[in-house]
């Protein structure tokens, strides 16, 4: 049985799957904004030393008084606008403070009161618009933002085991009852994020979160695609990441509003769990119910579907969905049990086969060399934007979410590039573009501070083209990945290529913390990696209607002419050209 053709019989996007497919692009949403909510909880809000000498701890107190350059060293800049240091103030002049009689509380603060030599400061005063963990903890201080950056690290690195666990246990017991306990697991956590007693243990939480985070978002995407039909497979495909891209976005509207970290974790995780419904409303996967031999199950829902779309089932396709009869189960699964275990023994040896011939051929190594570093570059410049974003001038909420929704252009973008240019050229032109609106971002930084607002206007600007561009980069590589792969490492080589980026990924937080040694040096390192990244790619094969190679012969013969007498495997048909334009119009629903 084809179920597209089922799928074409019942409708390919019908009222039935427009509802669904809506339920579940919601816990997406939340599950993006889990993702990324480390980036405010564990934020460095603006602060300074406290100034016993002249203010109390136990006022309400101003960040900046006009006395501050008095105690505190600091920096003008073009305006005038004076930033003390976060970690330093001046020493007391004991021989003023010995000349008053009797001594006073000087709340004008005068420069005579201060010698001008500098001492840590062991008390601060915190902008009150912002309660992070910073305050929280007292992580104050360069000592410190290493634990702030690291709380990223551990949130990738919960993403890199949940990964694999959520989509084992989904082909096991099930896509919807995984994808619910995913969500339920993201939504406790996010909550103990908030009740986390210490450091320690938020950076626990912050591992357990992204655990379950992690699983939403791939399940959603198998469940949501696989009912709907061929035609409307890449809209579906795109469309889920612009529900992706809106949550991210609301992390920063929710932040500017809420003003506290817990506030907000509690924002961000409480809802999804009345998602808990969706036990009683959304639908198995049927592909995964036919693999199980579940037909009755799955003939449900088809009917269903059927019924909401209005369409009118065939008697052979019903037929398709009755159980066998009582005597034949065990018979029938105990062939099928057979045939599944010899087919699991002969598929495991065929792997290791094809993953030996692939470290023979230099071509593959070196080709996949490259789309490693590819990998790991697109995830280090697509996440450190978006952690960067926050360092920009101007308000932080709003280019936070601005860098956000510029993901939606990015998807559109790559969706077009894909069929227009191919998956070569889309893949080094999105990394060129990236390369080249952050240089000269990181240029603009530096050398232009004297036009204040023009330059932070065209910061900006540069910073959300350059996210556009390695957003669909990002999604190029995924399909132009799977194009490369011979069919029976196909799966596990994209797997390989997305945990390796993963693990490039929890670097990602350590690179703003460059820009307090140099300002425009995350931006820099940001552009020199997706220029060499971009090169590269210049030097891999395209694959756009192509065949998808079966073969480890296959996949070498990819951009290479082919001999005019050739009876190899990697020779094609006549009507290859064909069945690769097929094969890779479904492939680009695969961009996530």
């Amino acid at each position: 049985m084809d179920f597209d053709q089922v799928l074409e019989e019942i409708g390919e996007f019908g009222r039935y799957q427009k509802t669904n497919y809506l339920l579940i692009c919601l816990p997406v949403m939340f599950a993006a904004a889990n993702s990324l909510s480390y980036v405010f909880t564990a934020g460095t809000p603006a602060y300074r030393c406290l100034i016993p000498e002249c203010e109390n701890a136990s006022d309400h107190l101003e960040l900046f008084p006009n006395w501050i350059q008095n105690a505190t060293p600091g920096d003008f800049d073009k305006n005038g606008v004076f930033t003390p240091k976060t970690c330093y103030r001046y020493r007391v002049n004991e021989t003023f403070i010995g000349s008053q009689q009797p001594p006073q509380h000087h709340q004008s603060c005068p420069a005579q009161l201060f010698e001008k030599s500098e001492q840590r400061c062991n008390s601060w005063v915190f902008d009150s618009e912002e309660n992070t963990i910073v305050q929280e903890w007292g992580l104050t201080c360069k000592e410190n933002a290493w634990k702030l950056a690291f709380v990223g690290t551990m949130h990738f690195a919960g993403l890199v085991c949940g990964t694999a666990m959520s989509g084992y246990f989904a082909d096991r017991f099930g896509r919807k009852i995984i994808f619910i306990i995913c969500i339920m697991f993201m939504a406790v956590t996010g909550i103990a994020q908030g009740l986390a007693w210490d450091y320690n243990s938020f950076l626990v939480f912050a591992f357990l979160n992204a655990v379950g985070t992690s699983g939403v978002y791939p399940l959603a995407f198998i469940i949501g695609v696989e009912m709907v039909g061929p035609r409307k497979r890449e809209m579906s495909s795109i469309v889920l990441n612009y529900f992706y891209a809106v949550g991210e976005a609301l992390v920063g509207l929710a932040a500017w509003l809420l003003h506290d970290w817990q506030l907000l974790q509690y924002a961000l995780s409480v809802p999804p769990l009345f998602f808990v419904a969706y036990y009683w409303f959304v639908p198995e996967s049927v592909r995964w119910l036919i693999a199980r031999n579940k037909r009755e199950s799955a003939g449900k829902i088809i009917r269903k579907a059927a019924e909401v779309n209005k369409k009118e089932l065939s008697m052979a396709l019903l037929d398709n969905f009755k159980s066998n009869s009582p005597l034949e189960p065990t018979k029938c699964c105990d062939q099928e049990m057979d045939s599944k275990e010899s087919l699991t023994g002969d598929n495991t040896s065929e792997i290791w086969l094809s993953v030996k011939e692939v470290f023979k051929s230099k071509t593959l190594v070196g080709r996949y060399t490259i789309m490693l570093y590819i990998w790991a570059i697109n995830a280090v410049v697509y996440y450190g934007l978006s952690l960067n974003s926050t360092n920009l001038s101007g308000n932080k909420y709003l280019n936070f979410a601005l860098v956000c929704l510029v993901e939606i252009p990015g998807y559109s973008m790559a969706w077009f590039s894909l069929r227009k240019f191919g998956r070569r050229f889309s893949l080094s032109g999105s990394l060129f573009l990236c390369a080249v609106t952050c240089v000269a971002g990181g240029y603009i930084t530096q050398v232009q501070k004297d036009m204040e607002e023009r330059s932070t206007w065209a910061i900006v600007s540069l910073f959300l083209i350059g996210k556009l561009g390695i957003t669909s980069s990002f999604a190029v590589v995924y399909a132009y990945t799977a194009e490369m792969m011979p069919t029976v490492i196909r799966s596990g080589g994209v797997g390989v290529m997305s945990t390796f980026a993963r693990f490039g990924a929890m670097l990602a937080p350590f690179v703003p913390l460059l820009g307090t040694y140099y300002e425009a040096l995350p931006l820099l390192l940001f552009g020199g990696a997706s220029l060499t990244a971009g090169l590269l790619g210049l030097l891999l094969p395209e694959t756009f209607q192509k065949k998808l190679p079966d073969t480890v012969a296959e996949a070498k013969q990819l951009g290479k002419s082919k001999p005019k007498h050739s009876n190899d495997d990697s020779s094609l048909p006549p009507t290859a050209a064909t069945n690769g334009t097929n094969t890779n119009n479904n492939m680009e629903s695969s961009i996530t």
